[in-house]
């Protein structure tokens, strides 16, 4: 049960960002400080990745656990009010998530989602994941990846 009434949730659902969240200013910030350079919300990308590291053609993703679809099957068993409208939307962004990532490797770019959880726990190991897919990039002649994979840490990805 929703312990905000109606109003004081449209309200607080009406305040969520879609860019400039808390996730994507920590990430951005520590990725800054390590000296890596970046476009936010590119929009010559499909799906506007949150950081895009166009030398290397790295796009990044920083996932809201609720929007995104985190544990999703235990989740959406919590939702007790409006089931019928965020449920759809959910899954819908989860499909459309999928959709952008499939676009950006068949265009050659390196696709890195983090989860809200994940940047708030283990920033340093994301950063990590970023550093690790430059370098990879790099002895590639910078042209992304493709569909290769790179080792990035169990507990990030």
């Amino acid at each position: 049960m929703d312990n905000l009434t109606p109003e004081q949730r449209r309200k607080n659902m009406q305040a969520i960002k879609s860019k400039d969240t808390s996730i994507e200013l920590r990430l951005r910030k520590a990725l800054w400080h390590e000296g890596i350079r970046y476009r936010k919300n590119y929009k010559k990308l499909p799906g506007k990745p949150d950081i895009a590291i166009t030398k290397y053609h790295i796009a990044v993703f920083c996932d809201s656990d609720f929007w995104h679809g985190y544990d999703w099957e235990n989740r959406k068993q919590r939702i007790k009010s409006n089931q019928e409208y965020w449920i759809p939307k959910i899954e819908r962004n989860m499909a459309r998530d999928k959709n952008v990532t499939q676009q950006l490797n068949k265009d050659g770019w390196v696709v890195l989602r983090f989860w809200e959880w994940q940047i708030k726990k283990h920033l340093d190991e994301c950063v990590e994941a970023v550093k690790s897919a430059i370098a990879y990039s790099e002895k590639k002649g910078g042209t992304g990846m493709s569909n290769d994979t790179i080792d990035i840490p169990d507990n990030i990805c």
